[in-house]
């Protein structure tokens, strides 16, 4: 099978740098001339030159001709793009790249691919990465959901590489919802190293956000062990621990009282909106992602949004 990779963000390009080493790999790029004449990705991943086997477009109808494509565009943009290219992407092996909820549905990316392009195969590729590991050919290891086993396991033979290992599952909700709510406690961590309040405050919210992350999941009919595997425990202890994640990077910016380049994509923002409307609705106690939300709309700060964490009633863990 051809594979073909939409969006040269970070992750996108890593991903197609390390699909290079084992077969050719067209990147789709709205600046492909430049990236083509570097042979690099200079603004978003510099210093990991391109393998021979890499080419960049900028047409979407040349990226499209290959059997499976990965959409490493931004969560909050994916319905668009789909609904845009829907004719070059019918019957197409779609595996989502991006980690979130959709602000406007509610949904995760195989939902929206599946509501856009019916016709396509979907499934999501995520877990505990950092682009830059990638590119440059360390060992990583992620999680590959497909609701239908036949193309899961085609789907991972194809893009499992010398240096990411990939593990196959059914559960595309579970692994749809470890990667946007790891996101949201990211984003808490964050907040908390930034203002100050110490590593035993961080390790409390981690605990304490993956029961969230846990909780919505069961209310979604996820499978609980997905959430303890790579898409879930694994992504949310690299996401909360490394100023690399750029969900903690806001937290902390967030809890310095600092600023941050808000062009930079950060998919906990959006998510932390759209899980709290959810959490609401269904009444689900989701403390962690509420306070996240308040923090992002000026509604808290961190020192009222700690209180109304450590003010609550007391219970059984």
């Amino acid at each position: 099978m051809s594979v073909s990779v939409l969006g040269a963000g970070a992750f996108g390009t890593a991903l197609a740098i390390s699909l290079a080493g084992k077969g050719p790999v067209t990147l789709w790029a709205r600046d492909a001339g430049d990236m083509a004449a570097r042979r690099e990705n200079a603004k978003r991943l510099p210093g990991c030159p391109f393998p021979d086997r890499l080419s960049v477009t900028e047409s979407l109808a040349q990226a499209a001709e290959a059997e499976t494509l990965l959409l490493a565009v931004p969560m909050q943009k994916l319905r668009s793009v789909l609904e845009e290219h829907r004719a070059a992407l019918h019957g197409k092996h779609l595996v989502a790249c991006c980690k979130g909820i959709e602000l406007s549905s509610g949904v995760g990316p195989v939902s929206v691919i599946g509501e856009t392009i019916p016709q396509a195969t979907a499934a999501i590729l995520t877990g505990p990465s950092f682009a830059a590991d990638i590119a440059r050919g360390l060992p990583t290891a992620l999680t590959l959901a497909c609701a239908d086993p036949a193309a899961g396991e085609q789907l991972q033979a194809e893009l499992t590489t010398a240096n990411l290992r990939l593990y196959r599952t059914t559960d595309t909700t579970g692994a749809e919802l470890g990667g946007a709510l790891k996101n949201v406690v990211a984003i808490a961590s964050g907040a908390a190293i930034g203002a100050g309040l110490g590593e035993s405050a961080r390790a409390a919210l981690m605990t304490r956000g993956y029961a969230e992350m846990q909780r919505l999941a069961a209310h979604l009919k996820a499978e609980p062990t997905t959430l303890a595997g790579l898409s879930g425990f694994g992504d949310l202890t690299l996401t909360c621990t490394s100023e690399q994640s750029r969900n903690y990077r806001l937290g902390q910016s967030l809890g310095q009282g600092a600023p941050f380049d808000l062009s930079t994509t950060v998919e906990g923002a959006a998510t932390a909106r759209a899980v709290d409307t959810l959490a609401r609705e269904a009444a689900l106690d989701m403390p962690i992602t509420r306070a996240v939300a308040g923090l992002l709309d000026n509604q808290l700060d961190v020192a009222g949004a700690m209180k109304s964490l450590l003010t609550r009633p007391l219970k059984e863990e």
